[in-house]
């Protein structure tokens, strides 16, 4: 693909030669040859295209390019959309046979659409149903009754439990988890953890322990996708559920009944309890944790490893163990950091303090 049809593809615009042919997008150290596209979209590689042997670039709209440096660059508005358009461009798909590999199980009355694929290992389960063009790949396993839409991406070791609801276009990367049981157990008597958050003390012991039975599922709307080893538990009464468009990282743990908006980022290690709401648009950053029954409003950003333990409003950027406001975090940590001084200060004072009086006693 030439660099003309490279810059029309990311609503940019070429500055010199728009013909010159481009095998793959590199990071400008990494070229090497005249078919590399040195992808210098941020401050640190568009520095480094002064010493890449590149002869073409991506740069970010608004910086000037020395004269004589590249042959020809491509001028991005959106650099980070535009890198996201060239991945898109070269990427390489998962490619497999269509049909049914004669190492995979398919139950006689599950559904299957046109050009769907099943790799070996695979069991598909009774009354399932899977969407047509979906690539179901190596060792996967499709519970009774489970449904899956359109062109769909199953990675290997991915587990969809019975009455799991997939939409369309959704992929779940290896060994993830959709639709276990949730976590939900009772005692017979008051438990420990209900003493303690009911009184602040421990007035009970756990004599057994009763399972509650999850018997709702797990939903997943369109355009949704899943990291490597996260796992989404099925809801209790009612679904568990994940909106359109949200995107979950990897070894992240979604509870029973906990219900997800459309577009959220849901980073890596971020673990929502039970009956936890979250609101369209909300950004959860690596090791967040959220408390049962919590509710995260629209468009909320929660920096990483922040612990959320109250209602969150609309709109709000929360940081710290518990979470609380921004500015109010960077607050709390520059007075933690001036600890150290004003402790000094207090035991200087304390020493002239002790002085006086002993002058005082002469």
């Amino acid at each position: 693909m030439n660099l003309g049809k490279i810059a029309k593809a990311l609503g940019g615009r070429v500055v010199g030669d728009d013909t010159i042919d481009i095998d793959r997008p590199v990071e400008p150290a990494r070229a090497s040859g005249p078919g590399d596209l040195a992808v210098a979209i941020d401050k640190a590689a568009f520095r480094s295209l002064k010493d890449s042997k590149a002869r073409t670039a991506v740069v970010a709209e608004g910086v000037t390019v020395p004269e004589g440096l590249l042959e020809a660059y491509i001028i991005a508005a959106r650099p980070r959309t535009a890198l996201a358009e060239i991945t898109v461009i070269f990427d390489v798909p998962v490619e497999r046979p269509t049909g049914i590999d004669a190492g995979a199980s398919v139950a006689g009355d599950a559904k299957l659409g046109k050009g769907v694929t099943i790799g070996a290992g695979s069991s598909v389960c009774a009354g399932a149903v899977i969407g047509a063009g979906t690539i179901v790949t190596e060792n996967v396993t499709i519970g009774d009754g489970a449904r899956i839409g359109k062109g769909c991406l199953i990675h290997p070791g991915v587990r969809v439990a019975h009455r799991v609801v997939i939409g369309d276009r959704v992929i779940l990367h290896p060994n993830a988890v959709i639709g276990a049981d949730g976590f939900s157990y009772t005692t017979p008597k008051q438990s420990n953890f209900e003493s303690a958050k009911l009184t602040g003390r421990i007035e009970s012991t756990n004599e057994e322990l009763i399972r509650v039975n999850s018997l709702g599922a797990v939903v997943l709307g369109d355009d949704v996708e899943v990291g490597a080893n996260s796992s989404i538990d099925r809801g209790t009464l009612k679904d568990t559920i994940v909106g359109p468009g949200t995107k979950i990282d990897n070894q992240v743990q979604i509870g029973h009944n906990v219900q997800i908006g459309k577009n959220c980022m849901i980073c890596a290690q971020v673990g929502i309890a039970g009956s936890a709401v979250i609101g369209d648009g909300v950004v959860l950053a690596g090791k967040v944790g959220v408390a049962d029954h919590v509710d995260v409003g629209a468009n909320s950003v929660i920096g990483a490893g922040s612990g959320l333990h109250t209602k969150v409003a609309p709109n709000s950027i929360m940081y710290g163990y518990p979470a609380m406001p921004m500015t109010e975090a960077a607050m709390h940590w520059t007075h933690m950091r001036r600890l150290g001084d004003l402790f000094k200060d207090v035991e200087k004072l304390t020493e002239a303090a002790a002085k006086n009086e002993e002058g005082k006693s002469k």
